[in-house]
Order: structure tokens, then C-alpha cells, then sequence
């Protein structure tokens, strides 16, 4: 598929064609910090797949996508790197758990059903982009509808309607008398309505009321029980259509109603058989599943989870391989969706996975523990860095704060000594850190109105050094 859907990020805006392998790790470059090696596997991934929309159909056809394995602990980026790849690229993006399935028979959820969900995300970028082509046009026929309502159209004149002493005499001359009438009576009403637009568009009318139509929906309903979630049909849409609606008159303000009446034009204008055809169609040709904690479908010795464990594989092996998944707006071929696996493997190993699934993630890399001068990266580099977000949202209260660079060199050196003492949960740990550092300042800050507070090696080891030398404090605050 050659069209792009938008995404909401910024990144997104980039075209496929400037999408080169280059471009896509300067891109992760600007959000995570280090990891090459896997920067660069998903960067040449994302470049062959605007290769293969170049060729002719059928090479098309026989170009498959290489999936890959990324291998590392816990907090070290690999979620982070396909979630960005996913809106720069615009691509329906998923990212699912490979433990919440099971073997078809056994309770749980079946592994097709992440196709399904693909393409619900999908469907959600295709609406919005066709929705934001068509928002002129019902902002358009808002208006429109908003003037008739707070100028109805008068009731047709007719000559049966007219009073009997008008239509005495000539009948000629009374018919020229009710025309004269209706003409009299458009033209006075075409220069009303125009003056309550002018006024509409002006903004003048925004809090005069109006009646409207409102159209009740009916309550979802919620269906239990292992496989209904997996049912293709549309069990809540059947519903909807058998049941009758419910209509109500409700007074709202011209600016409530516009926001209601601009829904409703959006819907009206929007195909939804076409937003369902292409969506199946992205999905198919850009769609990314992450597929996390794939080391838990590992199959270890002694233990009764196995038959399921390998149950998922077997069942999992498909529809990486290719397969066709019915979903309720129809068939979607799994040939082209591109697969990115991750799991940290402390217990198992990627060789102990079926041969068969092992063969369809031919690209591994591995994903490096995250060293003192990573942490020091993390908290300067990346334009959504942490320190941003507090400075960002301190400053609301009036709170300037200003991380100095000893600070950042000890909550660095924090952040690895407690990774390593004890659980490394990698780059998460300096959320913890964080949150301890400034929870008195975050408390206190509506109230102090201080303006500039540096944050300094001596405030951070004032706020850190009990909890962190103290391990089994460390271990359950930080």
C-alpha cells in the first residue's frame, strides 16, 4: 500500500520515500539512548518495506518481511524503539503479551485475536485521516443546520391556505396576489437568515439556546465467557440495528450543539465499508505486532503450563508464517505484517523457542544492560526526558526547576548502584528516583511560589542516601 495514514506524532509527518535507514535511527536517536545495534535492525526493516512497495506485483508478493528478536533485560528500550518506529512511520501498532494466550481449548485468549485487535487500530488511524478530510465540509453543514435551527424555514403558502376574501374576483388576480405574498415573505426570510449567520459565524450567537434531536445509544452490552470475545460477528452492532432508537429533545447551547451536530456531519460524511477496506489493506501491508515476554512460552521441564506453553507456540507459528485471520470487517492476510519479538531470556534461551518459530525471526540483537553513563544520557539527551516532564510540570505552579549536572551525575550513579543491588529493571528505575527526589517539592510547590530551585548533588544525596544505602528499603522504595 502506497498512501500513508498520519499519525499524531510529529515524526510522523516524515515521508516514507525520506524514510531511509539513516533517518530512522537519528529519529530513535531523539527519544533513546544507545542500543545501535537494534536501532539499526528496525531501521533497515522499515526501509525494505518501502523497498518491496517498488516492485512489480508479483515479486511484490514473494518479498516477505524479516521479523525480528529483540534480546535484553527489562527497562532497556526494546518496547520504547518499536512503539516510536510505529508513529514515525504512521502503521497500525500493537503491542501485546505473549503470556495472555493460550492453546486453542484452554481458557484464555487465542493468538489470532491480536489480528483483530491490528485492525481495530488500524481502522482508528484510516477514520482519523478521513475524518480530517472531510472537516471543512461539516463544519460547513453545521452551520447550516445551527441557522435553520435558530431561523426555521416558514410554513409554504398556498392558495388553498389564504383567506377566502383574498381569492374574491378574478382568479388571476388572486393568484398574483398569493405569489406576490410568498415571494414577499422568501425574501424577508432570506435576509433574516443571512443576518443570523453573519451573526453565527461572528460568534454572537454562541450562548443562545436551541433545540435538537438527540439520539440515544443504547448501553453496550458486555458478553462473558471463554471464546465470546473471539466471535467475528458483531454480535453489538446486530443489536443496535434490531432495537429501536431512542430519540429525546434536549435544549443546549448554540456552542453545545455545534459540537453535537459537528459530529454527526462527520459520521454522515465518512464511508465506513471504504474505511474498513482500507484499514484491512494497511494492516496487512504496515501493520507491526510486538509480541513481548516471549521467553515466557518457553517450555521448561516439570512443569504443567508446558503443554500450553508449547500449545501457543504451535498456535502462534501460522500466523507469523502467514495465514488468513476473519475478522468482522473482513479477511486479513498475516503474509506482510511485520513481527518484532522481545524477551529479557534470563531462564531460557532463544534456541529452546520451536525451530520453526525460531526460523521465523531471522534477526536477532541483542539489547545491552544499561550502563552509569547511560543514565547521565537518559536524563540530558532525549527530548521527552524525564527531567523535561518535571521541570515541565513544576512550572505550572510557578516552580522553576533546574537539574544541575552533579545532580544528574548522582541520580545516574544512584539509578545503577540500585539496579544492581538489587532487581535491574533498567532505565525504569529512575522513575522511582525520581518521585522520591521531588515528592516533598511536588508537595509543597503550590503553596511555595518560589521561582527558581536548583537541584544539586547535595539535595539529591540529602533525599536518596538513607533509602539507597539501606537495601531492603532500596528494595522496596526504589
Amino acid at each position: 500500500m502506497s498512501g500513508r495514514v498520519a499519525s499524531g506524532d510529529a515524526a510522523a509527518s516524515i515521508s516514507p520515500e525520506s524514510l531511509t535507514p539513516k533517518r530512522v535511527v537519528t529519529e530513535l536517536d531523539r527519544y533513546i539512548v544507545g542500543q545501535g545495534e537494534a536501532k539499526r535492525a528496525v531501521a533497515i526493516a522499515i526501509r525494505n518495506r518501502w523497498r518491496r512497495q517498488q516492485l512489480s506485483e508479483e515479486m511484490r508478493q514473494e518479498v516477505a518481511p524479516k521479523n525480528i528478536l529483540m534480546i535484553g533485560p527489562t527497562g532497556v528500550g526494546k518496547t520504547e524503539i518499536a512503539r516510536r518506529l510505529a508513529k514515525m512511520t504512521g502503521a497500525p501498532f500493537i503491542k501485546i503479551e505473549a503470556t495472555k494466550y493460550t492453546e486453542v481449548g484452554y481458557y484464555g485468549r487465542d493468538v489470532e485475536s491480536m489480528i483483530r485487535e491490528l485492525v481495530e487500530n488500524a481502522i482508528g488511524l484510516v477514520r482519523e485521516s478521513e475524518r480530517k478530510k472531510v472537516e471543512e465540509e461539516a463544519k460547513v453543514r453545521t452551520n447550516e443546520r445551527l441557522v435553520d435551527l435558530l431561523c426555521p424555514r416558514p410554513r409554504a403558502t398556498n392558495v388553498g391556505s389564504m383567506p377566502a376574501s383574498l381569492l374574491e374576483g378574478e382568479s388571476l388576480d388572486a393568484d398574483q396576489t398569493v405569489e406576490g405574498r410568498i415571494e414577499d415573505e422568501q425574501k424577508s426570510y432570506d435576509r433574516t437568515r443571512a443576518k443570523i449567520k453573519a451573526m453565527l459565524l461572528a460568534g454572537e450567537l454562541e450562548q443562545r439556546k436551541v433545540e435538537i434531536t438527540v439520539e440515544s445509544k443504547s448501553k453496550p452490552m458486555v458478553l462473558g465467557g471463554a471464546g465470546l470475545e473471539n466471535m467475528d460477528i458483531d454480535l453489538q452492532g446486530m443489536f443496535e440495528k434490531m432495537m429501536p432508537k431512542s430519540t429525546s429533545q434536549r435544549e443546549l447551547t448554540v456552542s453545545e450543539a455545534r459540537t453535537y451536530l459537528f459530529e454527526q456531519e462527520c459520521e454522515n460524511l465518512l464511508d465506513p465499508e471504504a474505511i474498513n477496506g482500507q484499514a484491512i489493506e494497511l494492516a496487512e501491508n504496515l501493520g507491526m505486532i510486538f509480541l513481548d515476554e516471549v521467553d515466557k512460552i518457553v517450555a521448561t521441564e516439570g512443569k504443567n503450563a508446558d503443554v500450553s506453553r508449547q500449545g501457543v507456540q504451535r498456535d502462534l507459528l501460522p500466523i507469523v508464517e502467514g495465514t488468513t485471520v476473519q475478522t468482522r470487517y473482513g479477511y486479513v492476510r498475516t503474509d506482510h505484517i511485520l513481527f518484532i519479538a522481545a524477551g529479557a531470556f534470563h531462564r531460557a534461551q532463544p534456541s529452546e523457542l520451536m525451530p520453526e518459530l525460531q526460523g521465523r525471526f531471522p534477526i536477532r540483537v541483542e539489547l545491552r544492560d544499561l550502563t552509569r553513563d547511560d543514565f547521565v544520557r537518559i536524563l540530558k539527551e532525549p527530548r521527552n526526558s524525564l527531567t523535561r516532564q518535571y521541570e515541565s510540570l513544576l512550572k505550572t505552579e510557578g516552580v522553576e526547576l533546574v537539574f544541575e549536572d552533579d545532580a544528574i551525575l548522582e541520580l545516574a550513579s544512584y539509578a545503577f548502584k540500585v539496579n544492581q543491588s538489587t532487581q535491574n529493571i533498567g532505565a525504569r528505575r529512575l522513575y522511582t528516583i525520581l518521585e522520591r527526589l521531588l515528592e516533598e517539592l511536588s508537595f509543597e510547590a503550590p503553596e511555595m511560589k518560589m521561582g527558581r530551585v536548583p537541584i544539586n548533588a547535595a539535595y539529591v544525596k540529602q533525599r536518596l542516601d538513607e533509602v539507597a544505602e539501606d537495601e531492603d528499603l532500596s528494595q522496596f522504595i526504589l
